[in-house]
């Protein structure tokens, strides 16, 4: 595979490179002249230990003798501008070449998935299975992805144009590349981020899904028509519903939102109509697929003309078309039109579900408003009483409450928009199904409470019981995921909440989040405590006869959850529930997972095979699965990795680092999301404020990449001492999952590099911290290697390997220019006009890392 990858890649990557230096731009020969000259600079500068300061000035003084101050630092700036488009072009080039890197009916295909379902009883197991198993993929609003549409739409003709060896059309979109901007002159509005996520569902989950699920049904040989399960795959959808922490969402942009999606849908159900239609030209066909063109195009432009006001209105139309193609004409193109029905059964007129997502103490300030207007209405209730009553007695008073609500009744804007968010919801599923709105996800969920608290301002802000939402606790730091299942328990246990769950079908959703568990108890810690916690977690569910649905919050790089997601939940066993596959995907994870109609289709058919792996095949996976033994000793191995992380944590210069060295303070000016970059409106900088995406996304500029892999290494150690070195190895052969957890983390460790802050190791404040990270790594390493009984870190995953390790070359210069002008702002000598220069260069560096990396926040 490597030679295929430096084949279809590397080589072409090169060829197309050579092309920058013909671009018939100011100063572009020049930089691409002196680029190769920085790059070796580097390599060699950074292995004789030399600090970035010393490197970029020897290469100054070798290259621009004679350059002024402001050349130099220009010419650093065209140097960053010259590398961004490098990181585009091999983007554009790996992806060009996936089908020839990626066997797409290997391991993990429909295509394997139904050859190893060679018998009519496994068969059958696997339609039983289907009938209610889903994929739902989650776009969020999270912003890591750096490029604009404009670039994005670039991206997308280039990689045509390489996959046809079109030399000259790619000579021309590198020139619209030189001439474009690649950097936001304005922070997005919650509005933009939507509509940036939604050229992704119109241009290419549209097309992936249904042809997945095509490619399912003919492996079946089910007939396209008679699928009744068309639940299978869902997307749901965050921009601008996720308000936590966001004050730019509010209830008219969760609407407009709504309406965009339900519109764009509409456009691409009327373009597939319009192409039936040519088709479709037949006598008593042909009326319907023209009143099917009309009430779509009227409910897009003229709502007040006759028009369809649900998916079903359509389908119906559609539905007796069909009935007379067969009848009358021979069946002809009927597949066209099947196509067109299954789309509409797919996203009905919804296209992605959109989630309110709120965090928990805000649900708390708003019942104290309520409480405190009751108190001044009813003198025998107080609210210092209520305050001092137990969980149990809290939570019994709020569901027996009914009260009038209006938005009036709130003072605070967040819990006014709380009340409005939950009308929009309703409003919502009025317009676009109850689909298009049906989930509100509590954050930083602790407890029963929590959760009561919004299902009471639910009642009483729709005056009914009837409640089509379901209630989605996420638990997410250590403490709060051991507590998990007593949480439920207690819900299960109350009469209200059981009855609320049975009218959506004794069925509960439960969201762990991968990226506040690592950032509070670190990798290793976060991982295990999620595996655990769902265990318990799917143990107290059924015994309460509650089927439980995980969602994943998952972001792109190991630290937050990401790396390879297939083997994870192909791992997870029998003691977890598998009914549904849900996770988030966001920034880079969904342009190099979900960029292309390929890489699309190639990711959700692998997360959907992972899915099915162990309802299916646990009779022959009995071996891969973790015993109680296993499960004590990964339980003292994540006990170990935690209290070295929390080491590192709780040392008192960890968040003086994070604020003075790296940079993590100039996120906020990156203008890439419309949230604020942390929770707290304070001045200071807390840790628990902390955003996960800044956190993660500042240990990969420094290339340290704490989040994925510290405390591993220590834990290792730990066993190591205690003879139990044998046992961790025989562990790592039989289990997925322990492979898997390694492999993620190998790939952390594989896109750090130290040397580049070396230089920290004489900053008097600073070394000791430096030094705890440096020697954590070179442990991480040596012990992982011994562990897996690999040579080499991810020699299991050659193609990540080398990609990984040109990335990582291209950005050298890029985080070699970061770093100096890192440490020339820690020098504390430079003017206000030098200190603005700095900054510009750190913040234009930060664009170009992260994006070469692909899923580094």
């Amino acid at each position: 595979m490597p030679n295929v990858y430096q084949d279809a890649v590397v080589t072409k990557y090169n060829i197309f490179n050579s092309l920058f230096l013909s671009l018939p731009f100011q100063d572009i020969y020049r930089t691409g002249t002196l680029l190769p000259l920085l790059v070796q600079a580097s390599e060699e500068g950074f292995n004789a230990g030399k600090s970035p300061l010393q490197i970029i000035e020897s290469f100054f003084e070798e290259y621009t003798e004679n350059a002024t101050e402001d050349e130099r630092r220009d010419l650093l700036f065209n140097l960053i501008k010259f590398i961004e488009r490098q990181v585009v072009l091999f983007d554009s080039v790996e992806d060009a070449g996936f089908d020839h890197t990626h066997d797409s009916n290997g391991q993990g295909s429909i295509t394997q998935l139904l050859n190893r379902v060679d018998s009519d009883d496994l068969r059958q197991k696997l339609l039983r299975k289907l009938e209610d198993f889903c994929v739902r993929i989650v776009l969020t609003a999270h912003p890591t992805q750096f490029y604009p549409g404009k670039v994005l739409g670039i991206i997308t003709d280039l990689e045509e144009s390489i996959k046809d060896n079109d030399f000259v059309e790619v000579n021309h979109l590198l020139l619209q590349l030189g001439k474009t901007g690649f950097i936001n002159k304005n922070k997005p509005t919650p509005l933009d981020e939507a509509m940036t996520l939604c050229w992704f569902l119109e241009n290419v989950f549209y097309k992936a899904i249904p042809m997945l699920v095509q490619r399912l049904l003919n492996g079946l040989e089910v007939p396209m028509h008679e699928w009744t399960h068309t639940g299978l795959f869902r997307l749901g959808f965050w921009p601008g519903g996720d308000r936590d922490g966001n004050p730019f969402v509010t209830s008219d942009v969760t609407l407009e939102v709504a309406d965009r999606l339900r519109q764009i849908l509409l456009k691409c159900y009327w373009r597939d109509i319009k192409y039936l239609k040519r088709r479709l030209t037949f006598n008593g066909v042909e009326e319907f697929i023209s009143t099917a063109e009309r009430k779509t195009n009227n409910a897009i432009y003229y709502p007040d003309q006759e028009h369809y006001t649900k998916a079903e209105e359509l389908l119906a139309d559609l539905s007796q078309a069909r009935e007379v193609l067969v009848r009358d004409h021979d069946s002809l193109f009927v597949e066209l039109l099947d196509e067109t029905v299954l789309k509409v059964k797919l996203f009905g007129f919804f296209f992605a579900s959109l989630d309110i997502r709120q965090v928990s103490p805000k649900h708390s300030l708003a019942w104290q408003e309520i409480l405190t207007k009751i108190e001044k209405q009813v003198p025998v209730f107080s609210f210092s009483d209520y305050e001092s009553w137990d969980e149990k007695r809290k939570i019994d008073f709020l569901l027996s409450l009914q009260v009038e609500l209006a938005e009036s009744d709130f003072k605070d804007p967040i819990t006014q928009d709380i009340y409005g968010s939950m009308l929009a919801i309703r409003e919502i599923q009025k317009r676009n199904g109850i689909e298009g709105a049906h989930r509100y996800v509590i954050s930083n969920c602790a407890s029963a409470l929590n959760v009561v608290e919004v299902l009471a301002l639910f009642k009483n802000v729709w005056k009914t019981d009837d409640l089509h939402v379901d209630i989605v606790p996420l638990f997410e730091t250590v403490d709060d995921l051991a507590n998990a299942s007593e949480v439920m328990k207690m819900l299960y246990e109350n009469p209200y909440y059981r009855a609320h769950l049975a009218k959506r079908g004794n069925q509960q959703t439960i969201m762990v989040g991968f990226s506040d568990g690592t950032k509070d108890g670190g990798y290793l810690r976060a991982n295990w405590s999620i595996f655990s916690a769902k265990e318990q977690l799917t143990k107290i569910s059924r015994e309460y006869d509650v089927k439980v649905t995980f969602f994943d919050g998952r972001g792109g790089p190991p630290g937050r959850g990401g790396g390879n997601n297939h083997a994870f939940y192909a791992s997870l066993g029998k003691d977890i529930e598998d009914k549904e596959i849900q996770l988030t995907v966001q920034g880079q994870t969904i342009s190099s997972n979900y960029g292309t109609v390929p890489t699309a289709i190639y990711n959700l058919e692998r997360l959907f095979t992972a899915g099915l792996e162990n309802n299916l095949f646990m009779s022959k996976n009995t071996k891969d699965q973790l015993s109680e033994a296993d499960k004590a000793l990964m339980e003292e191995l994540a006990d170990a990795a935690y209290h070295a992380y929390l080491g590192l944590k709780n040392h008192p210069t960890f968040v003086p680092y994070l604020e003075k060295i790296t940079p993590l303070r100039f996120y906020g000016q990156t203008k890439i999301g419309s949230r604020p970059d942390k929770r707290g409106s304070g001045g200071g900088l807390k840790f628990e404020d902390l955003r996960a995406i800044p956190f993660v996304g500042s240990w990969a500029q420094m290339k340290q990449n704490v989040p994925g892999f510290y405390g591993f290494g220590s834990g290792l150690e730990t066993l190591k001492n205690e003879g139990k070195m044998d046992a961790l190895k025989k562990l790592y052969k039989r289990s997925l999952f322990v492979r898997t957890l390694v492999e993620n983390s190998m790939q952390s460790l594989m896109k750090a590099y130290y040397p580049a802050t070396k230089y920290l190791q004489d900053n008097p404040e600073f070394a000791t911290i430096w030094n705890m990270m440096f020697e954590e790594y070179e442990r991480s390493i040596a012990l992982m290697l011994e562990f897996s009984g690999e040579k080499d870190l991810l020699n299991q995953n050659p193609v990540t390997k080398e990609s990984i390790k040109i990335r990582e070359r291209i950005v050298l210069p890029l985080m070699t220019i970061q770093q100096y002008a890192l440490q020339k702002l820690q020098s504390g000598e430079l003017s206000a006009a030098d200190v603005d220069v700095y900054n510009k260069l750190v913040i234009r560096a930060m664009f170009g890392i992260i994006n070469a990396a692909r899923n580094s926040a």
